[in-house]
């Protein structure tokens, strides 16, 4: 499942589950009782098999009807199976054994368990059984289960659509079933709709027929056997593209009518990521076909149901002489991302929701590979720095947790779908391939999938495939960043003397004090050195607290985490980065990102003065990739926060210093050749000038180049467009913000309806401030509503106003929002540092605890703890510190 961010982090702010043993014949040992401690798991009596599933969705009602006959193996005789269902009434069970003789069950629903128990008269023998169920539900507005999703066409006619969410224990709002991932089976699927719509599910139509009264009938062939989380119903009026063969599978992209002419990104992406994946496991794709559904109404990015992918529109339908260098990224990655879990995920899964990371962190570590073979010209490792870097954030708190941690009741695992799991698991393992080889990581990953298909795994399943492969000790070495949380800050310092350095590692902490202080990594270190001008290279793992590395001589300079790959922060004595610095160019890209990147972190921890970070920025004016400009520019933008406004000219004047002479070597215009990252870095540059600088002739051009986009959208580069929109909105007037509004209620792509829509927050009227939230209460789609808010929260001048139209109006949101986002509503708060507001919000939040994401709302306020205390220490002097530099 991708994650379902809308807005573009900077990411620089400023246990093992119980499962099953596999026999190599295929079959499965079951534990009879549940194991002690483990009473939210279902019992391991009755094993299913196989699903034969009728379905009939009414969405005019918005109800579904449906039966089931489960093919069931019965380990023990017993009285009573009990499987998972809510918000459904089973109407009746049947129980028919494999001789003919069937008895009827009584059945009991457990709305807090989520359970159904089915109870017999007589008690049911050891065997092969069928179990038969006739039932009913609703189909809800939460975007979770079987759900209704609606869209207006272009003549202003409104449709419904049915859609399923069922990651990670949904499926079970739409069928009876047992819910868990190690309870795998086939599904046979038959979906009876109303004859004008389209069904779709995970395996191709065998059948399409009449099933009379206005109805037809899709029959679905059997899938293979997966978890119950990855089946998928989806039945509306669809547009569907003629497939696309890639190496005997079809590809098709679904999509509500009109929007055809957006999905050839999305087919050609499809078909690359079918193809690099193919070849990279070294198994055929695993299903017969693969549709990419694009839905109006989905609470996440995507979701990598097997053969029947759903996302959101805005990251599978694309214009591409329209959309923004990063918009197109962002689909390329989303993609790439749920096709990578056809495998991984979908063929081999984890055994509990604890290992939820395997799926999530190498679709991510996946996509990543796979986008920069598709093109590299992107420079998608130097990008991830990014992402990776939001991690590091999160991850820096005393409020983190391990990779993996142990997952107790099943709702608990919705806090697993968090930046820890996706990119700081990516990192970890993009660490662990980099430090091994490629080569011989890929024949560890391989091995370990061709091994465990249709089964499921723990971690350690894949730790001892990559140790077999590469004869490295990566189960006892990621152990130390799985099941442990934090990471390491490594403080580098040189004895010319000696002829060595010294490697000190400790815990890096925001804020002092915490537990597991004394916690150590198994860190893979990757260095190189100038030792009498000969450059050496030295590859270790560090496990002590201290280790010292034999140079041959006095260094001339040493960069600690070559290549930039490890996920640890490092810290050169003065001496040494001082070195380093006087000729950043022996740097390669993502070793200047991690410098900008460390240093800041050291700043905002209070382990290094302000000045320092703000003469490393100085350096990179002449820098190329936009990546490492946002290093620098969104700790910049998180001290314009920490400014009041007498002291901002002094940063303003800074921001157009730094960034001006680099804007105008690139102009408002691409130029012919050059590169695609040229466009990203011009509008990142553009924005920086506009919002962060207030320069007014950049916000004068900039109003003139959006007035041109809106009457022609060809006229301006998409790039330089989305910037302009940014910078109006910073300083826009109230007929801007109409204008931005309108174009949000009409916009051309799913990408001009976003960039218009999170406009809207940023305009700094306290009036428009409420019209927005009023918005984002009543009209805005539930999947974008949360982020509207957050960005709400974040605004410089309106975000007090919004924090208190957030709490005039809790219930409401929390009501309206689905649960899983409403961690998303509150991560603007981050920026509200005012010691008294801060405190409010801590209050607040405390009579006030999540439903679910109550960890990721700890890690949220901790921040704006880090907030406080960084404008305590820092504010009076940054104006002098700008100054200074």
């Amino acid at each position: 499942m991708a994650n379902g961010d809308n807005v573009e982090s900077g990411g620089v702010e400023g246990g093992l589950g119980h499962g099953l043993e596999r026999y190599p014949s295929g079959t499965t040992s079951y534990p009879l009782r549940v194991p002690d401690g483990d009473a939210h798991r279902l019992p391991y009596t009755v094993e299913p098999t196989r699903y034969d599933l009728t379905l009939s969705p009414d969405l005019d009602s918005a109800t579904f009807a449906g039966e089931e006959r489960v093919r069931i193996v019965v380990h023990e005789p017993t009285a009573e199976m009990v499987l998972n269902a809510v918000d459904l009434e089973i109407h009746e069970a049947r129980l028919v054994g494999d001789e003919g003789a069937g008895q009827s069950g009584r059945v009991s629903l457990d709305e807090d368990e989520e359970r159904a128990v089915i109870a017999f008269d007589e008690p049911v023998a050891a065997g092969d059984h069928t179990l038969e169920l006739m039932f009913s539900g609703v189909l809800n507005d939460q975007l979770q289960g079987f759900y209704l999703s609606r869209f207006t066409d272009e003549d202003g006619v409104s449709h419904t659509i049915a859609t399923t969410q069922f990651e990670a224990t949904d499926a079970r709002r739409a069928f009876p079933c047992w819910d868990e991932p190690d309870r795998k089976a086939s599904f046979a699927v038959t979906l009876i709709v109303d004859e004008e719509l389209t069904a779709i599910s995970n395996s191709e139509p065998e059948e399409v027929s009449d099933a009379g009264e206005g109805k037809k009938r899709y029959r679905f062939a059997e899938t293979m056997r997966m978890s119950t989380y990855l089946a998928a119903f989806v039945v509306g009026p669809f547009e569907l593209t003629e497939p696309v063969e890639v190496d005997g599978v079809p590809l098709r992209v679904a999509c509500v009518p009109g929007k055809g002419h957006l999905t050839g990104f999305a087919l050609d992406i499809g078909a690359h990521a079918l193809r690099f994946f193919t070849e990279y496991f070294g198994i055929p794709y695993p299903a017969g076909k693969l549709d990419l559904i694009a839905l109006p109404d989905f609470a996440m990015g995507a979701m990598e149901n097997l053969g029947a992918v759903t996302f959101r529109e805005s990251v599978l339908l694309v214009d591409t002489e329209r959309a923004t260098r990063v918009e197109l990224e962002r689909v390329a990655d989303v993609v790439a991302h749920e096709i990578a879990h056809m495998w991984f995920g979908d063929l081999v899964t984890m055994r509990w929701w604890n290992g939820i990371w395997l799926n999530e962190a190498f679709a991510t570590f996946m996509e990543m590979l796979c986008v920069d073979d598709f093109r590299p010209d992107w420079l998608r490792w130097v990008t991830f720095g990014l992402s990776r870097g939001s991690a590091m954030v999160t991850d820096g708190l005393a409020t983190t947790r391990p990779v993996e941690f142990p997952v107790l009741r099943p709702e608990d695992a919705e806090a697993m779908f968090d930046v820890l799991t996706y990119e700081k698991g990516a990192g970890v393992v993009r660490m662990l391939e980099r430090y091994v080889g490629a080569d011989s990581f890929r024949r560890g990953i391989a091995e370990y999938i061709a091994k465990h298909s249709y089964a499921n795994t723990e971690t350690t399943d894949l730790w001892d495939s990559i140790e077999a492969a590469t004869g490295e000790p990566a189960r006892s070495t990621m152990d130390t960043w799985i099941y442990q949380g934090g990471y390491p800050v490594i403080s580098v310092a040189a004895d010319d003397d000696a002829g060595t350095i010294s490697l000190t590692q400790s815990r890096f902490r925001y804020l002092p004090g915490g537990k597991d202080a004394e916690a150590r990594w198994k860190a893979p270190v990757l260095l190189r050195a100038s030792v009498g001008g000969e450059v050496v290279r030295h590859r270790l793992v560090m496990s002590d607290e201290v280790t010292t590395v034999e140079l041959g001589g006095p260094p001339e300079w040493v960069v600690v985490n070559e290549g930039g790959w490890g996920f640890y922060r490092v810290r050169y004595d003065q001496e040494l980065l001082d070195r380093i610095t006087a000729e950043t160019d022996r740097l390669d890209a993502l070793e200047r990102f991690n410098l900008a990147n460390d240093t800041w972190a050291a700043v905002l921890a209070g382990l290094s003065p302000v000045g320092n970070f703000l003469k490393l920025a100085r350096l990179y004016g002449d820098e190329t990739h936009p990546s490492l400009w946002t290093a620098v520019l969104a700790p910049l933008e998180y001290l314009d926060r920490m400014m009041e406004p007498e002291t901002r000219p002094v940063l303003q004047g800074y921001v157009r210093e730094l960034v001006g002479p680099a804007f105008e070597r690139l102009g408002w215009a691409p130029v012919d050749g050059e590169g695609e990252t040229t466009r990203t870095l011009r509008a990142t540059l553009l924005r920086a000038l506009g919002v962060l600088g207030a320069d007014a002739d950049v916000r004068k051009k900039a109003s003139e180049v959006q007035s041109g986009y809106l009457s022609d959208r060809d006229s301006v580069d998409p790039d330089v467009a989305a910037a302009a929109t940014a910078i109006v909105a910073a300083a826009g007037s109230r007929t801007d913000y109409e204008r931005h509004l309108d174009r949000f209620s009409n916009p051309a792509t799913p990408q001009e309806e976003m960039r218009f829509l999170f406009s809207l927050a940023a305009f700094e009227d306290e009036e428009l401030a409420r019209r927005t939230m009023d918005l984002a209460r009543t009209e805005v789609r539930t999947q974008n509503a949360p982020f509207v808010i957050s960005q709400l929260l974040a605004n410089r001048t309106t975000g007090p106003l919004a924090w208190e139209m957030v709490k005039e109006h809790w219930d409401e949101l929390v009501e309206r929002f689905p649960d899983n986002l409403h961690d998303r509503m509150l991560d603007g708060v981050t920026t509200l540092s005012a010691p008294e507001l801060a405190d409010d919000v801590h209050a607040f939040m405390a009579e006030h605890p999540l439903a679910t994401k109550q960890r990721t709302m700890d890690q949220i306020l901790e921040r704006l703890q880090i907030a406080v205390a960084f404008r305590r220490r820092e504010a009076a002097g940054l104006a002098a510190a700008f100054e200074a530099v």
